[in-house]
Formats: structure tokens, C-alpha cells, sequence
């Protein structure tokens, strides 16, 4: 079969969802309200993720082999696809989001009993196996990855290019191997690019459209699952350390966001306008230029993830690097707002 066929077909389905669901998510409610942090003209329908969902499920069932996991991956990305669109229609609790999003990633551990087993060799000189400890960490790698890409939804577009970064490392990643898997990040890699075309407003005729909350959980439990799935193969695509430079950016903006928030006494999931895309807004830099250069970072590392993947670079030399980078990153944001705010 024609490769480009099915990622066609996804990107139709994508943009015609997303025409026949706007109508429907204006008279439901489902949609976002200006407000304080956000910053947009009217109200604007919260359909991407469902769109996104609908085009990848309707062509995975067709084009991907059939298997128990996969049906239970696309069990699991409709409950939270679900979990995601109430909480955009009726803003629910952190508590209740925490709770719903254990319950879906534990769905998909114990359904598929696939998790992490092993950190691989980040010390050095022996593998740091995880024994029973492995379902805890790869739930709350889920957990974490799910609020990454959520925290990093605050520009348009911006989440749509960091997920499309991240699939096109892990579709790359995934078809070095013989795996059934890789095809699926290059369907949401099309998903995304219909998604985008109307968020991003690349047509006059198009009308604007939000990612929402289910979205942004559904693109986060695919990365972080697939991630997993390439690293617990028989011949993995991709070792634990290279997880870190694949999402990279959103990692790294949800850990130091939270650090300062626990650091000025207020809880880690009360939101602001401290992320690393706020701060590109508040020193007056455009939106073009702020998606470029966030997205071209994310790129950068990814890029380094995959060239460390395929020539074998030591595991605890990827570490160490991305802890320098996180660092530079953490104190170079630090000063930056800093110094923004006292302007």
C-alpha cells in the first residue's frame, strides 16, 4: 500500500471533522471564553483534539494490523479524549483530572502489561533496573506528560508544532525497527497538520479553532505510550534517556513553572502566564517569531535525541547534557522573568 495514502486520507478526515464539529461544539458550550489568561477575540470551539482523535482512530482501524494493545491504547485515548472535553466544557477539579488520568494510564499499563523495566544504563557502569517500581514511574511519566503538553497550550500553534517535532522523532525512532507502532505518529502527524491549518488561520476561509484540554491529554499520553512502546520492544527504537529529548521543551517549561511556583508558596498546578511562550510574549517578541524560535529549539533536541540514538552515544552522557540543559534553561528563564517584571 501506498504509504502516503493513509496520512492523505487522515488529513482529510481531520479537516472535515473539524467543519462538521465546530457547528456542534458552539451550540454545546464547548468552547474557550476570554479571560484573564487568555488573551483572544471571542469565543473560540474547543474541537481539535476530537477532530484529531476521530481522523487517527478511523484510519489506524484500517490501515494499522489489529491488535489487543492497540485496541486498548485507542480504549484508553477516548476516555481521556472524554476526561479532556468535560473538563473544557465544565472545568473540573485538579483533584478529579489527577484521579481520572491514573485510572486511564493504568488501564493501559495493566491491559497491555507493557511498562517501563528498566532506566538503561544512565549511571554508567550497570543497568538501572526498576523492578516492580517500573508501573508507578511509567504512570507517572504519563501523568507528567499529559500535564506537559496541557501547560504548554498557551500560544497558537505552539502545541501543534511541538507535537508534530515529537511524532516525526518518534515515527523516525519507531520505523528502524519492525514494529507495527510506527505508522501511528505519522497519522497524527497528519491529524495535526489539518488541525493546524484552521488554529493557526493559514486559510482566509477557515474558521479559528482551539486544541482544548482533550487534545492536549490525548497528544500526551500517545507520546509518552508510544515512548514506552519503543523502549520495551524486543530490539528497542529508543532508550529511556532518549524520552527526555524527544519532548524536551514542554518537560522542561512544566518542571521549572512548577519550581517557581512551589518556591513562592502557591500550588504547582495553579496557572499563570510564567511559561516559556508568556515570556517570549511579554518581552514583545511576535507570535511568528516565538513559534519559530520554541519550535526550532524543540527541534534542535530532538534532533540530538535521535543522532545520539542511532550512533549509540553513552546513556549517562545523554543524561548529564540534558541535565546541563535543563539548567541553562531553568536559570536563563529565571533572569528573564525576573527582569520582566520588574519592567
Amino acid at each position: 500500500m501506498d504509504f502516503w495514502f493513509p496520512l492523505s486520507i487522515t488529513f482529510i478526515i481531520s479537516l472535515v471533522a473539524i467543519k462538521v464539529i465546530n457547528p456542534i461544539a458552539v451550540k454545546t458550550g464547548l468552547v474557550d471564553f476570554p479571560c484573564d489568561r487568555k488573551i483572544h477575540k471571542g469565543n473560540i470551539p474547543l474541537v481539535g483534539g476530537i477532530a484529531i482523535y476521530l481522523a487517527v482512530l478511523i484510519t489506524s482501524m484500517l490501515f494499522i494490523e489489529h491488535s489487543r494493545n492497540l485496541n486498548i491504547y485507542l480504549v484508553a485515548s477516548a476516555l481521556v479524549l472524554f476526561l479532556g472535553t468535560l473538563d473544557d466544557r465544565y472545568q473540573l477539579s485538579v483533584k478529579i483530572r489527577l484521579v481520572a488520568q491514573v485510572l486511564v494510564a493504568s488501564l493501559v499499563i495493566f491491559g497491555t502489561e507493557i511498562y517501563l523495566h528498566s532506566l538503561g544504563y544512565i549511571l554508567g557502569w550497570f543497568e538501572l533496573k526498576l523492578a516492580g517500581f517500573g508501573i508507578v514511574l511509567t504512570v507517572i511519566s504519563i501523568i507528567a506528560g499529559i500535564n506537559a503538553i496541557n501547560m504548554m497550550d498557551g500560544m497558537d500553534g505552539l502545541v501543534g508544532l511541538l507535537s508534530v517535532v515529537a511524532f516525526t522523532a518518534l515515527a523516525f525512532l519507531l520505523s528502524r525497527v519492525t514494529n507495527a507502532w510506527y505508522l501511528l505518529p505519522f497519522l497524527f502527524i497528519a491529524a495535526l497538520l489539518g488541525y493546524l491549518i484552521f488554529n493557526l488561520k493559514l486559510h482566509s476561509s477557515v474558521t479559528k479553532i482551539f486544541m482544548g484540554d482533550s487534545g492536549n491529554m490525548l497528544i500526551g499520553l500517545t507520546l509518552v505510550w508510544l515512548m514506552v512502546i519503543g523502549i520495551e520492544l524486543d530490539a528497542p527504537a529508543l532508550r529511556p534517556v532518549t524520552a527526555l529529548y524527544i519532548i524536551a521543551v514542554p518537560l522542561m517549561d512544566m518542571a521549572t513553572v512548577i519550581m517557581r511556583r512551589v518556591k513562592s508558596g502557591v500550588s504547582p498546578f495553579q496557572a499563570d502566564r510564567q511559561h516559556l511562550h508568556h515570556i517570549f510574549e511579554a518581552a514583545g517578541y511576535s507570535h511568528r517569531f516565538s513559534l519559530i524560535v520554541i519550535s526550532s529549539g524543540a527541534s534542535i533536541l530532538a534532533l540530538l535525541g535521535c543522532l545520539a540514538e542511532v550512533y549509540a552515544v553513552a546513556e549517562w552522557i545523554m543524561l548529564v547534557s540534558f541535565l546541563l540543559f535543563f539548567m541553562c534553561y531553568s536559570a536563563i528563564t529565571k533572569q528573564v522573568w525576573k527582569k520582566l517584571t520588574k519592567i
